[in-house]
């Protein structure tokens, strides 16, 4: 069967609370795991404004973070059968495989940025500040990444769930079995932990 292409539309965000909205993902899964197409369909509107928003979140570049969105579901649509709803939910499990996905094109991008540096230092004719402009969304991903690592584990546990997971406050704090006003200031103790790593003032 053919594997569903769809493109990267304006979603509507689940209707419904945090538990029906992941019993219809939950339910979809299992339909995705035995190829229907419409259940992927279905999935896709459902979760693809949030897989897009984490990959934007950490790649910046809107078509690096497109062809991110696209790679994650074409994976959900390969290893639907791999979920497991006793390791977590069906959002948790798609927004961690869109995190490490988007974490792998950092990476990705940052080693291909380093090769092309290489070769740019060694030619005469290499135009040096279309390179660096070309480069320099890239870095800046990369830098964020680099910026997260020093963040406390509660203060970046607290910050992936809120701005990659898309979770609210109150969400993040049932998440964590943590005080909304805890949540609130290991946030924003994070943000500004990442404004000063970045050098943004």
């Amino acid at each position: 069967m053919d594997t569903p292409n769809a493109p990267i539309p304006e979603a509507a965000a689940p209707p419904g609370t945090p538990a029906d909205v992941n019993r219809r993902l939950g339910a979809l899964l299992g339909q995705i795991a035995a190829g229907d197409q419409a259940a992927f369909a279905e999935f896709y509107e459902l979760t693809s404004r949030r897989v897009f928003g984490m990959a934007r979140r950490v790649l910046i570049d809107v078509e690096l973070s497109e062809d991110t969105t696209q790679e994650v579901f074409l994976q959900v649509w390969q290893n639907a059968s791999k979920f497991n709803p006793e390791a977590g939910s069906p959002l948790a499990w798609l927004m961690t495989i869109s995190h490490r996905r988007a974490v792998d094109k950092v990476r990705s991008s940052q080693s291909s940025t380093d090769r092309e540096a290489k070769y740019g230092a060694s030619s005469q004719d290499i135009d040096h500040d279309s390179v660096s402009d070309e480069v320099g969304s890239r870095l800046e991903a990369e830098a964020v990444v680099r910026c997260l690592a020093t963040l406390t584990e509660t203060q970046q546990e607290s910050v992936r769930l809120a701005y990659y997971g898309g979770l609210t406050y109150r969400e993040v704090a049932e998440k964590l079995n943590a005080a909304v006003p805890t949540i609130k200031s290991r946030i924003r103790d994070g943000l500004i932990r990442l404004k000063t790593c970045l050098g943004v003032s």
